[in-house]
């Protein structure tokens, strides 16, 4: 593409930009109920508390587009040397391309660190066609990962229609899936639980009954409510599931209380209580009418306790706040069984390297056929009564 009126350079930390740039871009109408994952609020938390930067292999080098001398468009952007923390799996890649002497790493990430959530990501001005403007970001981060000598670029959780977009530009197209639960209109979990088969809405009762017994107790806690005993009582919980499922959680102390801070508007944290002591917390946040699960973590073991936490109270939460979905996050067919139905994912990949661009968009051609297949097959069984 070419038109000299635009041009396109890594710029750094999100920082260095500034708030006012960069969620103008990111938030180009102003709502107040912005999807939370690309403000500056979120992505300065991340990388100014130690969870994405240089030394955890993250290093931040967001691309900023300007035209005539206007910030235009931003891609958050990150070179990485892993693969860690981003949901969408390519050490397959990394194994095959090092196998054949080649080298994967670094690679440059367009996303938002450890947050599997769909949304845009391609921040474009106000006023500026979208189109256009987007594929010059796309151009301008192609050019960027071909100038560093990387072997790929990587554009992960997209809206459908920057998939699209990135397709015409020549990325390789990747698709997944994720399972979101639906607002029909519902006035109270009862009125969901009307919507399942008998069998179905039993077993939901069961569970949540199951933790009722054990006597926890479950509190509500968004903006300036959540107080830095909160967060510790949270942090320790996550700490505790993390170190267990990854030997180290990706998110520091400093990026939870900065969150709060900055944008505790936007941020529910689910605590779970027994004898009046905090057992285990849900991290959420909301945004566009939407709710997205985020983090989760216990100190103890109570049966059923991840799906109430997680995802019942996610429910009750929507509805009560009437916002249209839910989004647990990544991965999980067992939330198919508890109303949550699945969804596509969208991913974008431009492979520097030819050898090995040949043989992702021939495994490609053949992984999207079998994840399509896989949810027409999973759709059959959602565990609403027909009709």
């Amino acid at each position: 593409m070419t038109d000299k009126s635009f041009s396109a350079r890594l710029s750094g930390p999100a920082g260095v930009i500034g708030e006012a740039a960069w969620d103008a871009l990111a938030n180009p109408d102003g709502r107040p109920d912005a999807y939370p994952f690309t403000r500056y609020a979120f992505l300065v938390a991340l990388e100014e508390s130690g969870s994405a930067c240089a030394e955890t292999g993250w290093r931040p080098v967001h691309l900023l587009l300007e035209r005539d001398g206007r910030k235009v468009g931003l891609l958050p952007l990150y070179l990485k040397n892993h693969s860690q923390g981003e949901y969408v799996f390519d050490q397959g890649w990394a194994d095959a391309l090092e196998r054949a002497g080649g080298r994967y790493y670094p690679k440059l990430q367009a996303s938002v660190p450890f947050t599997p959530v769909p949304g845009r990501k391609l921040l474009i001005a106000k006023g500026e066609d979208p189109a256009k403007t987007g594929r010059f970001l796309l151009a301008g981060a192609a050019a960027a990962a071909e100038e560093l000598n990387v072997s790929s670029l990587h554009a992960t959780f997209l809206t459908g229609a920057e998939w699209h977009l990135a397709g015409e530009c020549g990325f390789l197209l990747r698709n997944d899936q994720q399972f979101h639960w639906e607002n029909r209109g519902y006035d109270s979990f009862d009125a969901f639980l009307s919507d399942l088969t008998s069998a179905k809405r039993k077993n939901l009762k069961k569970e949540r009954a199951k933790v009722a017994e054990q006597g926890v107790r479950f509190e509500w806690l968004t903006g300036r409510d959540i107080t830095e005993a909160d967060w510790d009582d949270f942090f320790v919980c996550y700490r505790a599931t993390g170190a267990h499922k990854w030997g180290r959680p990706y998110l520091t102390r400093e990026f939870f209380s900065r969150v709060g801070e900055t944008m505790g508007e936007q941020v529910l944290l689910v605590v779970a209580k027994k004898d009046g002591r905090t057992i285990a917390g849900a991290l959420n946040f909301f945004g566009e009418g939407v709710l997205y699960g985020r983090n989760w973590g216990a100190t103890a073991f109570v049966p059923f306790l991840h799906f109430e936490a997680c995802y019942y109270q996610a429910i009750d939460f929507a509805i009560a706040r009437g916002l249209t979905r839910v989004e647990a996050g990544a991965q999980g067919p067992h939330k198919l069984l508890r109303g949550y139905v699945p969804c596509s994912t969208y991913s974008a990949h431009f492979i520097v390297h030819e050898g090995l661009r040949h043989a992702v968009s021939d495994y490609l051609d053949h992984e999207r056929t079998a994840v399509l297949e896989e949810m027409e097959a999973l759709s059959a069984h959602v565990p609403f009564r027909k009709g």
